[in-house]
């Protein structure tokens, strides 16, 4: 990627990765699935009544606001509230990167290189490694969600690259409208009408200032700058720069909620970083070696 795309690209896993901090603060004082549907919905109103429907079909804007909105952020939400660490979370989030080259190869044909397969075995034994000791007790759901929201924002990012060359701002923006609905009917059917409604009554400064983070910088920002790059290149080349989403969650998490790592999450999550890394540096290697 040009050197001002690459940027862009790190520019986002930092919103992101702090995203994760500012999620675990929300999930606090506030229903998990209500905080979801208030951060699209303060993404998507009013800037829909400003800027145009994305040219692309109704079908695709739908299941990309759906996987984003509903199946990744709904279950990352979610597995925050119910003890899921914000530094694990950013680490594992980063599976995205192998769902989206094994979806964009099946759906759009977009077979990935030999290293990017090393790297793809290689950050899956790091999902298995910190998936060993929470696999049972109180451990085992988080986790599972966590790495199903993975897998559904793969879904999202090979979506978005099937919309081809469109103006990803209205992309998201429309994109955003789709959430909120099924997001506050779950949150009302799990959570309860009263829990609900109290959480909105009540509502402080510090979960408005977390919608508004989620909202704009991490959502309309982060989204539009990533959806963007997929339309313009490969997956394989737009998603490793996830990288460094970890790197931001771990430090944000360690600096503001006091998290530290266990040793078999952080030597699970060295495997996945390492993983990435060779999404990312693993061509230049090979023609090195060779």
């Amino acid at each position: 990627m040009p050197l001002a795309h690459s940027l862009c690209a790190v520019l986002v896993a930092f919103l992101w990765g702090l995203s994760f901090v500012v999620i675990k603060l929300g999930v606090n004082n506030t229903p998990p699935l209500l905080l979801a549907a208030m951060r699209f919905f303060f993404a998507a109103l009013p800037a829909v009544f400003f800027i145009p429907r994305p040219k692309t079909s109704w079908r695709n804007v739908v299941a990309y606001g759906f996987f984003l909105g509903v199946g990744q952020f709904g279950l990352l939400f979610a597995a925050l509230a119910i003890g899921m660490p914000a530094s694990l979370a950013s680490l594992v989030m980063q599976a995205q990167v192998f769902f989206t080259i094994l979806f964009a190869a099946l759906v759009m044909n977009e077979r990935p290189s030999p290293h990017q397969v090393l790297g793809s075995v290689v950050g899956f034994l790091g999902l298995c490694i910190i998936a060993l000791p929470r696999l049972t007790g109180s451990g085992a759901a988080p986790f599972l969600m966590t790495v199903a929201a993975a897998a559904s924002w793969g879904v999202a990012n090979t979506i978005s690259k099937r919309a081809g060359r469109v103006d990803m701002l209205s992309y998201i923006v429309w994109a955003s409208l789709i959430a909120p609905l099924p997001l506050l009917g779950l949150s009302l059917w799990l959570d309860g009408p009263d829990r609900v409604v109290s959480a909105l009554v009540h509502i402080d400064k510090g979960t408005l200032a977390a919608v508004a983070y989620l909202a704009y910088p991490s959502t309309l920002l982060a989204f539009g700058i990533w959806a963007y790059l997929l339309s313009r290149h490969a997956a394989a080349v737009v998603t490793p720069f996830a990288l460094l989403v970890p790197v931001a969650g771990i430090l944000g998490s360690a600096l503001v909620l006091g998290e530290v790592m266990h040793p078999i999450e952080a030597l699970g999550g060295a495997v996945i970083v390492l993983g990435l890394a060779f999404n990312i540096f693993g061509r230049r290697l090979l023609k090195r070696a060779a």
